[in-house]
């Protein structure tokens, strides 16, 4: 970015170089033209004709430039908004990753909790199969909870070789 930088600043000092000269040429014709002489008068006009179109081949260059630079700045607004899109894309994951692991820790307390009740009913001999229906009930949520935990992790993983795919096609 800096060098097409550097290159519209010596494109537009050539330029004003080239409109002195011109300038100066266009002096200098006019001051032939009031009878010094035909020969000076013609090479003044072939001078000024060059520093012309050296003038215009130093305007189409800045315009290329000036095209490149838009079509490089247009590049990097879309990376900037593909990169925005995919920040985003995690971030949503994450959040959904930080409400399956809340929900695990708090599954998993409860089946310990439930585990440790039943410890203590069996030491103390009694069987209660109300414990024994929570403790499963509590079980069964943490394995759905892992479940869903899991299945998260494998769609990021998706997206992610999906990303990677498609980039690879890109280059």
């Amino acid at each position: 970015m800096g060098e097409i930088s550097e290159y519209e600043a010596r494109i537009t000092a050539a330029l004003e170089r080239i409109g002195r000269a011109v300038a100066v040429a266009e002096e200098r014709a006019d001051a032939a033209g009031d009878g010094s002489g035909g020969i000076a008068s013609e090479e003044l006009e072939a001078e000024v004709g060059r520093l012309r179109e050296a003038l215009e081949a130093e305007q189409e260059t800045n315009s290329q430039l000036e095209a490149r630079v838009r079509a490089i700045h247009e590049k990097q607004k879309t990376h900037v908004a593909g990169l925005e899109g995919e920040v985003e894309r995690l971030r949503r994951q994450l959040m959904d990753h930080d409400g399956e692991m809340q929900s695990l820790r708090r599954v998993n307390a409860q089946l310990r909790d439930n585990n440790n009740a039943l410890r203590a009913a069996n030491e103390a001999g009694l069987a209660d199969p109300a414990l024994v229906n929570e403790a499963l009930a509590s079980e069964l949520e943490s394995l759905r909870v892992a479940r869903s935990a899991d299945a998260l992790e494998l769609d990021a993983i998706l997206t992610d070789l999906k990303s990677a795919a498609a980039q690879a096609e890109e280059a």
